[in-house]
């Protein structure tokens, strides 16, 4: 035997077809594999239903919850309806209070109030039902907290304007088409939002008030307004029959149309408001619809403008009013004529200048 055949008959070498065919699994390796499976499963299968079972839990309560809170909220918007509703039927409560601006009032609240219940309560629902998964809520609640403190100090005039808007529309400060002097501006208003309110103002332009900006509300348009007229006599007039005059002008104004419905109260002559050396004024008031004031006021003062001078009672110009001066003399500021004009008065004569020396020879 020669050496090429002892050595390939000690080290035999592997065929192409040994090298090239894949192991085939055997059933007791699908049945090792399943088996791993099913203890795999078996052993955790309790831990997932406890995890589907507390996030149903926590979705079902908060569910359940906000249904009830929203329902509760609604109830009390109703019941805030209603009481503005039994308190229009009394004689003040009319005048206090408008049924409609009190129903709308009250929904927005309560828009206001469900938004805010259903973003608590589906927000801590979120938290919990990732609590659950042991997720960790420490970097997420430390980062909303820091954007919570950058957002507030970044848009505090923002929350300002969105605060100061709820607290409005919870005290029913002032309403669309109340007129308003809010301060920065005064008109009519048009708009109220949770941040911006809308005017319109004498000239028809369009005032944007920031909400957080308002120190101060007057509204000219709740309850009722008040008209004053102020009448200014001589000192010498006669109160009874100046009195009279205003009492029937009064009456008169109470009893036609429209003016017996702008007023809310008898036309009253409050008597002297100020007596001075050469006037008097004498004061007339009456309690007229809101934003009527100006338009009674107007109406007074012509009436008892034509009443005054149908009885000759002068109505002087003002608190600093003068008597009649006498005309004064167009000559008395004239000088008496002078010797002197005419130049054949011996005054003339003795003032002419002497002739001069004669010096001629």
């Amino acid at each position: 035997m020669s050496l090429s055949a002892a050595l390939s008959a000690a080290d035999p070498s592997p065929t192409p077809a040994e090298t090239e065919t894949p192991r085939v699994p055997s059933l007791q390796d699908a049945q090792e594999s399943a088996t791993s499976a099913a203890g795999w499963v078996e052993e955790n299968w309790s831990t997932w239903l406890a995890i589907g079972l507390r996030v149903l839990l926590i979705v079902v309560i908060a569910a359940v919850l906000r249904v009830l809170v929203r329902r509760a909220i609604t109830k009390l918007v109703d019941r805030m309806s209603r009481s503005g509703q039994t308190l229009e039927g009394g004689g003040l409560g009319g005048l206090l209070v408008n049924a409609e601006r009190r129903r709308q009032r009250s929904m927005a609240i309560g828009s206001v109030l469900r938004s805010v219940a259903s973003f608590l309560i589906m927000g801590t629902a979120a938290l919990m039902v990732l609590g659950t998964f042991q997720i960790n809520l420490a970097p997420l609640l430390a980062s909303a907290g820091v954007a919570g403190v950058a957002i507030g100090f970044g848009a505090r005039n923002l929350v300002t304007d969105f605060l100061s808007g709820v607290f409005m529309i919870l005290e029913d400060q002032y309403g669309v088409g109340d007129t308003v002097d809010a301060g920065v501006a005064t008109g009519e208003v048009i708009e109220v939002g949770l941040r911006v309110t809308k005017l319109r103002g004498a000239d028809g332009e369009i005032w944007y008030v920031r909400n957080g900006e308002v120190k101060r509300i007057g509204n000219l348009s709740q309850g009722w307004a008040t008209a004053n007229v102020d009448v200014t006599v001589r000192a010498d007039e006669d109160l009874d029959r100046v009195k009279a005059v205003l009492s029937d002008v009064a009456e008169r104004t109470s009893k036609e149309e429209p003016w017996n419905e702008l007023l809310w109260s008898p036309v009253e002559v409050l008597g002297l408001d100020s007596v001075l050396l050469d006037s008097m004024v004498v004061r007339v008031s009456a309690k007229t619809m809101p934003g009527k004031s100006l338009t009674v006021e107007r109406e007074l003062r012509w009436r008892i403008k034509r009443a005054f001078d149908a009885n000759d009672i002068r109505i002087v110009g003002g608190a600093t009013a003068t008597e009649d001066a006498p005309a004064a003399d167009p000559t008395a500021g004239m000088a008496a004529p002078s010797a002197y004009a005419s130049s054949v008065s011996p005054q003339s004569m003795a003032a002419s200048p002497l002739p001069g020396p004669n010096t001629t020879k």
